[in-house]
């Protein structure tokens, strides 16, 4: 049996143990964090990745563990709306295939589809890279050398994989001028359950999402082009205060919690842009390929489908991995690069450096309550033009049959 180590259990590592295994192949799963995430922020869930988390049979839980969004609301230094729109517009360009959730919960869900039958390395990490003929010699810090078949980066937007064996980040790494922070507290006094606020002054974000289990999600998007990077959660947060010092609505609340969090999510806003997603018996999926940014609102579906795609084109090759990484990225090259294109015009509309933009973005905003307005405006993004491979979905029929199957007779 084909071996192949996977890094990173976030999405799309997960993910693509589940479809290797359903292929015939041994996945090892090595993740560097000592346990699953938790915490981080919440994205929005459509399109081909919730296709094949219906294929996984995860939908049940994934409506259950998600928020069904009413509104997203602008609001001013007072709280009062300027702007908003219902997120039935969502609805309607998604056919109703759409779920607010925690990205932490979907990693959560997909690791669940795995953790009895692929062989899990948590607190270790690959540090070494040694391309053979015929095998990948991996030297993990913790478990020492193994040898594998493939290795898959899966391990996000600072992939130690692409690292070892493609270059340094600074590369392949775009910076689209914004930083991104997140954060979560219990009991906080204010609740608006399912509505997204957002504040915002030139150049600064606040967003507020209130959370299952009297938790509060805060997320801050700001500019930020300077080339010092707080490295410590005391720098980071340190950098918060300085960035919305002047800020005003519920700042002033905010900032108490934020000296209180034990976790804190702070990153830059980037996309990963390179030639080649593979190099002899290694590859790469999700944002360690190709990451669109945080702020495009797909990465973890886009992560979903990069897996699906590979594990598909890797049983379809029957084991020649040239021709198989050779025919995901033919497949998926040209749509990872529109959803890149379509997340550059996206970022800046979380953050307008100006009033004059701030305001333009409001009445952009205030157009999606009229019809087919959002479908003109962002339905050339939100839709997913990509067919997946037929072998692909061969692949998913069988082992969602196989799924239902297993659970079934668990029940019984």
């Amino acid at each position: 049996m084909r071996t192949v180590l996977i890094s990173g259990a976030g999405i799309a590592g997960p993910t693509m143990a589940y479809w290797l295994k359903a292929a015939g192949y041994a996945p090892t799963l090595v993740e560097r964090a000592p346990a699953l995430r938790r915490g981080g922020y919440v994205i929005d869930f459509w399109g081909l990745g919730y296709d094949i988390a219906e294929r996984m049979g995860l939908l049940p839980e994934i409506d259950r563990a998600g928020y069904h969004m009413q509104e997203m609301r602008i609001v001013d230094d007072g709280g009062r709306r300027v702007a908003g729109f219902g997120t039935r517009v969502f609805d309607e360009l998604t056919g109703g295939r759409y779920v607010t959730l925690a990205r932490s919960d979907l990693s959560h869900l997909l690791y669940g589809t795995i953790g009895d039958s692929t062989e899990i390395v948590f607190d270790d990490e690959i540090v070494a890279l040694d391309e053979r003929a015929d095998e990948v010699r991996v030297r993990l810090r913790r478990a020492g050398e193994r040898r594998f078949d493939l290795v898959i980066g899966a391990d996000g937007l600072h992939s130690s994989v692409r690292r070892l064996g493609f270059g340094p980040q600074r590369v392949f790494e775009r910076h689209l001028g914004y930083a991104v922070a997140a954060f979560e507290v219990r009991g906080y006094d204010v609740r608006d359950e399912n509505m997204y606020l957002m504040y915002g002054q030139p150049g600064r974000m606040i967003g507020r999402f209130a959370l299952h289990g009297d938790r509060t999600l805060f997320l801050f998007v700001f500019a930020d082009d300077a080339d010092r990077w707080p490295a410590t959660p005391a720098d980071q947060k340190a950098r918060l205060r300085d960035v919305y010092r002047c800020a005003r609505w519920e700042w002033p609340a905010i900032r108490n919690e934020l000296d209180r969090a034990d976790e804190l999510y702070f990153d830059r806003v980037s996309q990963i842009r390179m030639d080649n997603w593979s190099r002899g018996r290694i590859a790469l999926i999700g944002d360690a390929a190709f990451c669109v940014s945080l702020l495009a609102g797909q990465g973890s579906a886009l992560a979903m489908i990069s897996a699906y795609v590979l594990a598909g084109e890797l049983m379809r090759a029957d084991g020649r991995h040239e021709e198989a990484f050779r025919a995901y990225e033919s497949r998926l090259r040209n749509y990872i690069g529109a959803k890149q294109r379509g997340a550059e015009r996206f970022a800046a509309a979380f953050a307008p450096r100006t009033p004059w933009g701030l305001w333009f973005r409001n009445q952009i905003v205030r157009t999606f309550s009229l019809p087919g307005a959002a479908r003109l405006v962002i339905g050339r993004d939100i839709a997913d033009k990509l067919d997946l491979p037929a072998m692909a979905g061969t692949i998913a029929r069988k082992s969602a049959f196989e799924r239902l199957a297993a659970s079934s007779a668990i029940s019984s």
